[in-house]
């Protein structure tokens, strides 16, 4: 059946790799291309038998050489289809966030329907990050359509700000820049700060000059479960970034130590502190590593429950063996550092280091810490940032909360 978009036939590995539930075709896996096209364009996926198994946007500048977006062949990817994809993206953020609909992660990228796309909704701003060239084509209409969509709710957006500013963009053959999206009636005038309530914390939002898009929304009933435990302890917040797990233990903490390299991160975790009224919470800057180093070599113990958020150590495969030694490194720190009955909670945000990976080297530094390890909880990212099977590229965040016994 010709339906009048080129078309692309891949192996037989790759058949079985889409049948599966994914939605990238790599480079090396197609066979042949019929027809002319652009890049951005939208084409059809076949087998070598040319039966259809897709369509989605073609990019020649970047090793996923197709990106699905759908696998009906009944579609036809006019406006009509992107608010159909717009409203499952945004109810079924109003059905699984309830209350929490306020601030939350709108669109996650392949697990939506919308390769290469992440946005975020803080209140009345959404902050958008677009990686492929593909979507980026049609970014205005998905754009429009989220507006108009937020407003049919009664979720009114006051502006949409980029976040373009990551090198994985020139993989697509796209420029890196950031600001505001200049979309009738929306504000580009803006200071880009905005305050958010997450958990009952009120936080400031820096989504000009802050990581990826100002705040990380995933880890929001993680750290839920940390305020559940935290209750008359002294914990220490490795990484804290901007304070967030920091905030929910000190609610209910003797005293919280919150530490990250970043001084930028440091200043606006304490700010958020402030916002909160909290006194029970010291921040310092500091390398972490080089910290529960020093706290090792003192045979200290002034923490009963230890913090372990760090950012992604690996982004490939390449390296993953040698992040594993990194969050060995830390895990084992902190292990030592703990007193029996103490209590740690530990992740890992990349999906380069599947969970049985990561639990094999919390097994190892265990033993080579002498302790054993309680599960109290194992957690993953919020329902905001869905996993989409057979794409485990949408399975990322590796949350545990421990006993060390």
């Amino acid at each position: 059946m010709d339906r009048g978009y080129p078309r692309v036939t891949v192996s037989k590995k790759c058949e079985r790799f889409i049948k599966g539930g994914h939605i990238w075709v790599y480079h090396v896996e197609i066979k042949e291309i019929d027809g002319s096209y652009e890049n951005g364009d939208i084409v059809d996926v076949l087998t070598e038998k040319g039966r259809y198994l897709g369509s989605g946007y073609i990019n020649d500048s970047s090793k996923i050489r197709v990106r699905i977006i759908s696998k009906n062949a009944n579609d036809r990817f006019d406006t009509a289809f992107y608010r159909r994809r717009v409203e499952y993206a945004v109810d079924y953020r109003l059905t699984v966030m309830g209350e929490d609909f306020s601030s939350c992660r709108l669109i996650f990228g392949e697990a939506d329907g919308f390769p290469g796309l992440t946005v975020d909704k803080f209140e009345n701003v959404l902050v958008a990050q677009v990686l492929s060239l593909g979507t980026d084509r049609v970014k205005e209409t998905i754009f429009r359509l989220l507006v108009d969509v937020l407003k049919e709710r009664g979720y009114p957006v006051d502006a949409i700000y980029e976040r373009n500013d990551v090198k994985v963009r020139e993989l697509e053959g796209l420029r890196e820049y950031k600001g505001f999206y200049p979309l009738d009636g929306l504000r580009t005038d803006l200071s880009g700060e905005v305050g958010i309530t997450e958990n009952g914390i009120r936080y400031a939002v820096d989504y000009i000059n802050g990581q990826k898009t100002g705040f990380f929304l995933d880890q929001k009933y993680n750290r839920r479960a940390v305020a559940k435990i935290a209750k008359g302890k002294r914990v220490l917040d490795c990484f804290t970034h901007t304070g967030a797990f920091a905030l929910n233990a000190a609610t209910v903490a003797e005293h919280v130590t919150a530490v990250d390299i970043s001084q930028t991160a440091i200043d606006m975790a304490r700010r958020n502190a402030a916002l909160n009224g909290m006194t029970n919470i010291d921040f310092v800057t500091a390398n972490v590593f080089e910290l529960l180093t020093q706290a090792e070599k003192e045979h200290r113990r002034d923490w009963d429950f230890i913090i372990l958020d760090p950012p992604a150590f690996t982004k490939s495969r390449s390296t993953a063996r040698a992040a594993q030694r990194g969050y060995k490194e830390i895990n084992l720190k902190a292990m030592k550092l703990l007193p029996r009955g103490g209590y740690l909670a530990t992740c890992s945000c990349s999906h380069f280091m599947p969970d049985e990976q990561f639990c094999r080297m919390l097994y190892s530094a265990a033993a080579d810490a002498n302790v054993s390890l309680r599960q109290i909880e194992c957690r993953q990212q919020s329902a905001d940032h869905p996993i989409l099977w057979g794409v485990e590229e949408t399975d990322y965040l590796k949350f545990y909360i421990f006993q060390i016994v």
